[in-house]
């Protein structure tokens, strides 16, 4: 494990990159917006590529921001429906840069901050920031970080942890689009998909959660069995097994043609599957050339009681982890 300066940004504030190894998984972190650069994994004829979607220096993230690359999302992942909830009788008003709605944190959420960085053990680091009270709208100081690490089989484990001084919201995720294939090969479409999921959370024309749930069975959102994925894709599945102590496997993504395959095991009770139909024509990298596996709490549960609460409080811990792990078959 290394780190190296890796740009600086507008401000004058610099950016560091960490760089982990072990196992045949090579991973490199960046300090601004906690940002999985890149992941080297092999395919089945040994050959070495990047499968997440990322640029080459500090000047694509900085041009391109709007689809997270890579990205640690945050206060709250995905959408809030008004930009608003209400929590203890005191509404709380967001940045609005989703149309009417509150998207992955606001205009400046975690992904568009330098984070402090320290080693985490022999293949790891650890990143950490102060998100202040109101910052983005969101009440509470809250003290949170993520520790990205390997294991001895080269799985990548990002365990997130958080607190605050007054009652909040928190959703964290990471938003590394996938091509098993290679990063620059082209369209991921077509990799088989597979998600432990019997339900989704349909949504309206704006992305927000009706709050119900909706069965998968005979329908385009059935991935129980491991199939193709086409486009079309943005869509938050109920996780079979809820909200966990520890890791579970609850997804898997596997390219064919070059044996290269990912499982998802999280502590999260949903999956946010979406297959980058949006990607503008100014990218280096069109629609469908990335899928993103986002391991998260529902969309919009600040405003759906139904839903499993994102609520925490200044006697409480968030945790959360993911661990994705590679293999070729």
């Amino acid at each position: 494990m290394r780190s190296e300066f890796f740009g600086t940004l507008p401000d004058g504030t610099p950016v560091h990159r960490w760089i982990l190894e072990r196992g045949g998984v090579r991973v490199r972190v960046l300090t601004y917006g906690g940002i999985v650069q890149s992941a080297e994994v092999p395919d089945r004829s040994g050959v070495v590529a990047s499968v997440a979607l990322g640029f080459e220096g500090l000047k694509g993230y900085l041009g391109h921001p709007g689809p997270y690359f890579g990205a640690l999302v945050g206060r709250y992942a995905n959408r809030i429906a008004g930009g608003a909830f209400t929590l203890d009788w005191h509404t709380h008003h967001l940045a609005r840069n989703d149309g009417p709605n509150g998207l992955h944190g606001g205009e400046r959420g975690f992904d568009k901050h330098v984070w402090d960085a320290e080693p985490a053990g022999d293949h790891g680091v650890r990143l950490s920031r102060v998100s202040p009270d109101g910052e983005e709208g969101y009440p509470g100081r809250l003290a949170v970080s993520a520790t990205y690490a390997l294991d001895a089989a080269g799985a990548l484990s990002i365990a997130y942890e958080a607190t605050t001084d007054a009652p909040t919201v928190v959703n964290l995720t990471n938003h590394t689009y996938w091509n098993l294939a290679g990063a620059r090969s082209g369209s991921a479409l077509g990799h088989e998909v597979r998600i432990a999921a019997s339900r989704i959370t349909p949504t309206d024309d704006a992305g927000i959660p009706t709050g119900v749930y909706e069965e998968v069975a005979g329908t385009r959102f059935d991935f129980r069995a491991a199939r193709p994925v086409g486009p079309g894709f943005d869509h938050n599945y109920v996780l079979d097994k809820g909200v966990t102590d520890r890791p579970a496997e609850v997804a898997a993504l596997r390219d064919p043609a070059s044996g290269r395959a990912l499982t998802v095991a999280t502590t999260e009770p949903g999956l946010q599957l979406y297959t980058a139909d949006h990607f503008s024509a100014d990218l280096p990298f069109a629609p469908g050339d990335g899928i993103a596996l986002e391991t998260q709490h529902f969309p919009d549960s600040p405003n759906r009681p139904r839903f499993p609460s994102t609520v925490l409080r200044p006697d409480e811990v968030y945790r959360s982890e993911t661990v994705y792990g590679f293999s070729v078959r």
